[in-house]
């Protein structure tokens, strides 16, 4: 059994492991500042990013959904696995050996079992690319070849074969050392009339995996007429394998895909391959289901730009039925991208492995070169119905076109379809067509409990309703009142040595909300800022210190959350971030003494009164200086 990992391997694997580039697996994350990336958060659908990544201090935090913490966090929310498994996980990625404690002198490793999991698919697919090199696999290997997929190409996809014994690959993996209900529980093995049997037989495989690289499962393709169990068989749901959130092919498009915000939606393994073989190197394709919006939510967090979302899906299609019945799917729903959503449809029914053995790499490119808009494709084919050389059939045409048309969310959009409509039906009165569409659409408004649309919607970013509604104990990150102790708790948890002594210094009355002053007698207790920790290292203490579930989310927030300037003016703001501090604490001891004033009377005994009002003037006085150097919080930008 293994032992304990000790803290100084948790921290060093922490420390040599850039958050950045693990993140940056599942989230394209765009330069938003000096030590900081953005891009749209995993944990929550959004549409503008809020999720924001310091790689200098190895935090990330949402501030839609308030998320947050250290890289082993994110592992843990993302592929929902236990601490021990993240730690080892990362530890295997940077090659660092973890010296277990507890655990006598030789230390077995036990892995979770999510990586026993991908540890025996692993094994598998190693096996399998073994066997499509035997004799049997000759009918797998001529599957390809005919395909114009040579050797190199079957090698660049991890394509494999599972012999046709009943449970040969099942012994072969029982001999390494795993269990059957591993197997079982990968998906790979089940359980038979005589004992534990393979799953797949007879088939040609791919490796199905996931951001990060790992095998999660297979896709296996008929080869032989006897077998009845389908054209295509996948891996069943598993821990690992979820269909609904996997697309073969994204570990090796995801670079391009966020490079050229493009992504190319396929039907199959081979159009996948051929697509990637011809050069179109964003192509993917969904495992044993549609393609649904938990993928669509996959690949846009890899298109994200800065502010917005600008990327282009495209559909490939076999034939006008297939293309049609999907392209009118883009008028239902929210149409959140419909707009940037197009169809590419190969001549003659072919696929894209089709049209690449008929016409070559370049027809392949050029297929997604023609791509037209959804919109205007499903238009298109909806009129293409129709005789519109007759007077009948433009009526009827447009009598079956403008709901449709209607439908279009994007007011600016939807009215100039409504406009090309008339002109692909050849209606001369364009005004009148465009007047049906509006009228269409507001009643279809009305009818859906939606208020008819007025304009163009506009760009401007909606706070999330997370971030308007904060925990209980949790103070709102936008009260002016409590603006100070934020900006001065932030400062000293990313600006350690910047805020120094100042920070320190601050009597604890400053901090009024019972969060922020839980947070800065926790630095306190550390040593404060001149305690020699800085980065993530302090940050982790801190957050370890305070080891509350409402107020560890607060510590990453806050060391995560912007400065409101400039990088090279971040010094004089926390300055005069703590001169503010302390002079609403200064303002309030004058308050206290202007109080006791009025309550004494000079005369009874002058000298105290004397004492009492020096005070006053030197804290006036101290005031002052400290009004000086103090910042407005409406003031604070960007320069």
């Amino acid at each position: 059994m293994a032992g304990r990992i000790p803290d100084r391997d948790i921290t060093a694997i922490r420390e040599q492991t850039r958050i950045e580039d693990v993140i940056g697996e599942y989230v394209a994350l765009r330069q938003a500042g000096p030590d900081r990336l953005k891009g749209l958060c995993p944990f929550h659908d959004e549409k503008t990013p809020s999720f924001h990544v310091r790689p200098h201090h190895g935090h990330f935090h949402c501030f839609g959904c308030g998320e947050g913490g250290d890289v082993y966090s994110f592992l843990q929310k993302q592929e929902h696995i236990g601490f021990v498994e993240a730690v080892e996980q990362l530890a295997d990625r940077l090659g660092y050996q973890i010296h277990y404690e507890g655990g006598g002198t030789s230390v077995q490793r036990d892995r979770g079992t999510r990586a026993r999991l991908a540890a025996a698919n692993a094994a598998a697919h190693a096996y399998y690319v073994e066997q499509l090199k035997s004799p049997e696999a000759q009918t797998a290997r001529d599957y390809l070849t005919d395909r114009n997929f040579d050797a190199a190409a079957a090698a660049q996809f991890g394509c494999g074969y599972a012999p046709g014994g009943w449970d040969t690959m099942t012994k072969h993996l029982l001999s390494q050392g795993f269990e059957f209900s591993e197997l079982e529980a990968a998906g790979l093995s089940k359980q038979g009339r005589k004992g534990p049997i393979d799953r797949f037989h007879r088939r040609l495989l791919w490796p199905i995996r996931n951001l990060g690289g790992d095998i999660i499962g297979f896709g296996a393709r008929k080869l032989f007429d006897d077998d009845n169990l389908g054209k295509y068989m996948n891996t069943p749901e598993t821990m690992l394998y979820k269909k609904s959130q996997v697309l073969f092919g994204l570990d090796l498009a995801k670079k391009n895909i966020a490079k050229g915000h493009q992504v190319v939606i396929v039907e199959g393994y081979t159009d996948v391959m051929a697509m990637h073989l011809s050069g179109v190197t964003t192509a993917v394709a969904s495992c044993g289901t549609a393609f649904g919006e938990d993928h669509l939510a996959l690949v846009r967090r890899l298109m994200m730009d800065d502010t917005y979302f600008r990327g282009e899906v495209i559909y490939t299609f076999d034939g006008d039925d297939a293309g049609k019945a999907a392209a009118l799917k883009a008028f239902e729903g929210e149409q959140s991208i419909a707009g940037q959503t197009f169809v590419a449809i190969a001549p003659d029914g072919m696929d894209p492995c089709e049209l690449r053995q008929e016409r070559g790499d370049a027809a392949v490119r050029d297929l997604i070169a023609r791509r037209v808009p959804m919109f205007e494709f499903a238009i298109k084919t909806l009129i293409a119905a129709y005789d519109l050389d007759t007077a009948e059939g433009r009526v009827h045409a447009l009598r079956e076109a403008v709901p449709v048309v209607a439908r279009i969310k994007d007011v600016a959009l939807r009215d100039e379809y409504a406009r090309q409509l008339a002109g692909w039906v050849g209606w001369e009165e364009v005004p009148q067509v465009l007047a049906r569409v509006r009228e269409e659409g507001a009643r279809h408004a009305r009818a859906s409990g939606r208020t008819p649309p007025t304009g163009i919607r506009s760009n401007r970013r909606e706070r999330p309703e997370a971030a308007k509604a904060p925990g209980a104990g949790k103070p709102r990150a936008d009260d002016p009142r409590l603006w100070p102790q934020r900006e001065a708790l932030k400062a000293a948890l990313q600006y350690p040595a910047i805020a120094g002594t100042v920070f320190d210094s601050l009597p604890g009355e400053c901090f009024t909300d019972p969060a922020y002053a839980r947070m800065r007698q926790v630095m306190a207790d550390l040593g404060g800022t001149s305690s020699g920790m800085g980065g993530a290292q302090w940050v982790d203490a801190v957050n370890h210190e305070v080891d509350d579930p409402v107020l560890s989310p607060l510590v990453t927030e806050l060391a995560v959350e912007p400065m409101p300037v400039v990088e090279e003016n971040i010094p004089r703001y926390i300055n005069s971030v703590l001169a503010r501090l302390q002079e609403v604490w200064v303002g309030a001891q004058i308050a206290d003494i202007k109080s006791r004033l009025r309550r004494m009377a000079p005369s009874e005994d002058p000298d105290a009164y004397n004492a009492v009002f020096g005070d006053l003037v030197a804290l006036e006085a101290y005031r002052r200086s400290l009004l000086e150097q103090a910042v407005d919080p409406g003031a604070a930008d960007a320069g």
